[in-house]
């Protein structure tokens, strides 16, 4: 639908939020010092209450790789999805009591599996008379309390989220999630939950949603002129004291960013990316930080808050609900209210557990529906292709993606005022696994290709923009000295930089000379067998996440755009595959980059 003031801010909510209540039980401990109304020696109340949390479950419900079509597997042998998470939660609410736990998510929940883009384009929630998203339905089932948002969840749109957020049955928080034009929360920000304690002291337990500032650039198209995304700590310090005045005994942030301090995106904006320890570090007031995000593990981590010499404990479940984080906090009433006096946190392993049925069967048919879908037939191909080799070498497989966003921007730019001009492309290898087969190529085999929701734009740039483009992409390799044999497991990711973040580009021909420093590695760069001039203007066809800044490039984020789709590349690659028939490496497969030292080619 339409987005417009009235149907945005009609579902905006309100800065305030609503307070649930649960039941518990707690067992008085002996303890030194006394609760009030107590005679000395008496003992003290106490009481413990456990906090379980997921984060960037990234659309997985069932232990299932819809790219590959069959279970999910990797190198760790990890298990995934919500049905395994439901699993472990039954059974840490069955040991705690139910009423002594919460349950919540650091975001990154409706995009990243064909399940969860099934339906958000093929058979979408916001249709009238619509299904309701496979991850609200488990996550209801599971009994969430709280779940801040994720950038990802804006990937299809604010209304796919609106009407997400309208299918769960617990709040998506997200404090630093303002509407542009009021600078209110567009989102709830908080909410409260009460836990009954045996001693007749309810325990109030404030969570705060904190999502990432990163949104503006990523998903500029979505949310710009929409809503604005302050920092972490600068909200979180609004927030927390404000829970705190309210009369939250525990405060809890959910925060979809990381805990390293750095970000990907450089200083285009002024907010940290991965910020969860510097709100730990500066906010006082806080007791625990689910982490997201990053997509890494954290079983346990404390930061010690600067003003109040007070730790206070980290916790990320890795992704894809591989883990589960367990807070355990111990309370104990003193000076008239309850303090926190420890907590610490773990997480648990989802494969050492099997699927929770009533998840499994509450989504069957959605899981045969998406099955079915992905198998279907979209194309030939004339032999195998595979991405195995294409971080450290130019693949047919990326050749692809660059042959099919090049010929989509030509043909869009034809007989305008744009069409003289060649068109270079870029492209990243986002999984070292995918493969088109020789023989039948269907919709699994594309979408394993380009599993993410970019979209395509065409940006205007010169010779000597490409040449520090190149340069600042070939950052990802490790400097290594001529001589001696290339170990490519220790040839890339150079300073964390991650696969998606390394583009190869069509239309030119260069070389890397992983030996020179970064910065003097691009040699031999030319166009048309010439060297390039620096002044030649070109027109790259580069996704929206590029074009917007994510990664931090050069150039192309301030480049003027000539044409822009709102389709994604994976859907324009299919359309592509099914317009010719058969994939033909032979008709766009060639070697335009290569890795080299001192002039001498690595393979």
């Amino acid at each position: 639908m339409p987005l417009n003031r009235r149907t945005f801010l009609g579902t905006s909510a309100a800065a305030g939020a609503g307070v649930a209540v649960a039941g518990g039980t707690a067992v008085p401990a002996e303890a030194h010092g006394r609760g009030p109304g107590q005679g000395h020696g008496r003992p003290q109340q106490r009481y413990s209450f456990t906090v379980m949390g997921t984060t960037d479950l990234h659309g997985h419900v069932f232990n299932w790789d819809y790219f590959t079509d069959k279970e999910f597997d990797d190198a760790d042998h990890n298990d995934v999805g919500l049905a395994k998470i439901s699993t472990l939660v039954e059974r840490i609410r069955k040991e705690k009591g139910r009423h002594n736990t919460l349950m919540i998510d650091a975001g990154d929940t409706i995009q990243g599996t064909q399940l969860s883009y099934y339906y958000a384009k093929i058979d979408p929630i916001t249709a009238k008379h619509g299904p309701v998203h496979p991850m609200a339905q488990a996550m209801n089932l599971i009994g969430y309390d709280a779940a801040a948002l994720g950038n990802h969840e804006f990937n299809y749109g604010i209304p796919v989220l609106r009407k997400f957020e309208e299918q769960c049955r617990f709040p998506l928080l997200g404090a630093n999630a303002l509407d542009a034009k009021t600078l209110k929360p567009a989102f709830t920000p908080y909410v409260f939950k009460t836990l009954r304690t045996p001693h007749g002291r309810d325990v109030k337990v404030a969570i705060l949603g904190l999502t990432n500032p990163g949104i503006a650039i990523w998903d500029k198209a979505n949310v710009q002129g929409k809503m604005t995304f302050p920092g972490l700590e600068e909200q979180a310090a609004k927030f927390v004291p404000r829970l705190r005045s309210m009369g939250a005994d525990v405060v809890i942030v959910a925060a979809h960013s990381g805990a390293s301090g750095t970000s990907s995106y450089g200083d285009q904006i002024p907010h940290v990316e991965n910020a969860a320890g510097l709100v730990a570090q500066q906010v006082p007031g806080i007791d625990a930080i689910l982490v997201g995000h990053a997509h890494v593990e954290i079983p346990e981590s404390f930061v010690v808050n600067e003003e109040t010499g007070r730790k206070v404990v980290l916790s990320e479940p890795l992704m894809w609900g591989e883990r589960l984080t367990v807070f355990d906090f111990d309370l104990v009433w003193e000076k008239g209210r309850w303090a926190v006096e420890r907590a610490g946190s773990k997480v648990l392993n989802t494969n050492a557990v099997a699927e929770d049925p009533r998840i499994t069967k509450l989504l069957k048919d959605e899981h045969k529906k998406v099955v079915a879908y992905v198998n279907e037939v979209i194309g030939t191909s004339s032999v195998a292709m595979t991405t195995a080799d294409a971080p450290w070498k130019d693949e047919p497989i990326i050749d692809l993606i660059n042959v099919v966003q090049a010929d989509t921007v030509r043909a869009a730019l034809a007989g305008g005022a744009y069409a003289a001009l060649p068109v270079l492309s870029q492209a990243s290898c986002f999984s070292r696994t995918a493969q088109i087969p020789a023989g039948s190529v269907t919709i699994k085999d594309a979408a394993g290709l380009y599993p993410f929701e970019n979209t395509l734009e065409a940006r205007l740039v010169t010779g000597a923009q490409m040449k520090d483009y190149l340069e600042f992409s070939a950052r990802y390799y490790v400097q290594t000295p001529a001589g001696g044999a290339v170990d490519t497991s220790k040839l890339t990711n150079a300073e964390g930089t991650p696969d998606y973040n390394y583009d190869a580009v069509s239309g030119l021909t260069y070389e890397i000379d992983i030996a020179k420093a970064v910065g003097s590695r691009i040699v031999n760069l030319s166009f048309g067998g010439k060297p390039i001039d620096p002044a030649a203007k070109f027109v790259l066809a580069v996704n929206n996440y590029r074009a917007s800044g994510g990664g931090n490039f050069p150039h192309v984020p301030g480049a003027e755009q000539v044409w822009a789709n709102s389709d994604e590349i994976r859907n324009t690659i299919i359309a592509w595959v099914q317009a010719k028939g058969t994939v033909d490496a032979a008709e766009f497969a060639s070697v335009d980059w290569k890795l080299t030292r001192d002039g001498t080619p690595v393979f």
